[in-house]
């Protein structure tokens, strides 16, 4: 091969993704864009879902509008996503809970990985550890050790069995080897209550929904569950720094979109370049900070490896529980 020829076959892949761009960029939809929230408005995934329908409306020229089917963990809302033709016109703004831990969850789940397309990450935030102030802990090894000294005697909350922040929970106590009792709310906003009134000593709260209570001095922040410290609070440290069994501890409660299975590959590529384009804006940029996220956009391939990650990480977490339930 001549150098010329190498040069020339050398710079062929980074030509490949430039085309992908154009012909997606050239597929616009023909009919009003429908997105489907499978929570109840208000919540992060909304928020995600309505950013996204206000920039493709601009951007497509079709207008864009959310549905919210809540209800059954998110299971109503794929369900009805699911029953739409494969053509671009329908997106699924999806999240941890449906699209990777109901799948080891539930039994008898009407649906599986196969079933959807992973196009992008919205984006990503931690759970936080908070403690009663009566709690006699200001870190992750002095709750551990308070812990072991009382198994079965301090109670925490969730938002509901199976929930992220109940699996967080989980799976701190199995690997740090303590117990506690869980006591799950229908949300959690109820649990956070019961926790400022010490009810329950202690949880791992979503941490967009539990910053107030923070800030206020309501609750004492010890860890995040992220990999890495977050912004709005960098005093508190990640779990993972905090002791050596929490090495490979990392919680984040996540949002993305997806297509059904058999949609045509130009049409995934344009949503994804989309919301590229959404996560660079000053507006999407500064709501993220606001709720104490992180932008999780990358390729359709990138975010399809990172949801079978989450999806294995909970089937073992799940599995080691013994935690199953039906769909009803």
């Amino acid at each position: 091969m001549t150098s010329l020829t190498r040069r020339a076959a050398l710079a062929l892949p980074l030509a490949v993704p430039a085309l992908v761009s154009a012909r997606a960029e050239g597929w616009r939809p023909t009919q009003q864009v429908r997105i489907i929230c499978p929570a109840a408005a208000g919540g992060t995934a909304d928020m995600m879902a309505r950013l996204l329908a206000q920039h493709l409306t601009a951007a497509w020229g079709q207008t864009a509008v959310v549905d919210n089917r809540s209800g059954a963990g998110g299971i109503i809302g794929t369900q009805e996503f699911l029953r739409q033709a494969p053509d671009g016109h329908t997106i699924l703004s999806g999240n941890i809970g449906p699209q990777a831990i109901g799948y080891s969850l539930y039994r008898n789940l009407p649906y599986r990985p196969e079933s959807v397309i992973p196009v992008a990450g919205s984006v990503r935030g931690p759970n936080v550890l908070v403690v009663h102030p009566s709690v006699p802990a200001r870190t992750v090894p002095e709750l551990v050790a308070h812990l072991k000294a009382n198994p079965g005697k301090l109670s925490y909350g969730s938002p509901g069995i199976g929930q992220s922040g109940h699996l967080t929970s989980v799976w701190f106590s199995q690997l740090t080897g303590t117990e506690g009792i869980h006591v799950p709310f229908r949300g959690a906003g109820p649990a956070a209550i019961e926790l400022v009134a010490g009810n329950i000593q202690y949880m791992w709260d979503n941490l967009s929904s539990g910053i107030e209570q923070i800030r206020g001095g309501r609750v004492r922040a010890i860890a995040v569950s992220s990999a890495e410290r977050n912004p709005q609070l960098p005093d508190v440290p990640a779990a993972r720094e905090t002791l050596p069994e929490l090495a490979d501890f990392e919680v984040n409660t996540w949002f993305g979109k997806f297509y059904q299975a058999g949609t045509p590959n130009h049409i995934v590529q344009s949503l994804n370049e989309q919301m590229r384009v959404l996560s660079e804006t000053d507006n999407f940029k500064a709501r993220v900070a606001q709720i104490g996220s992180v932008s999780l956009w990358g390729t359709p391939e990138q975010f399809a490896n990172f949801v079978n990650n989450e999806i294995a990480k909970w089937r073992g977490v799940i599995q080691r529980e013994g935690l199953q339930m039906d769909v009803s």
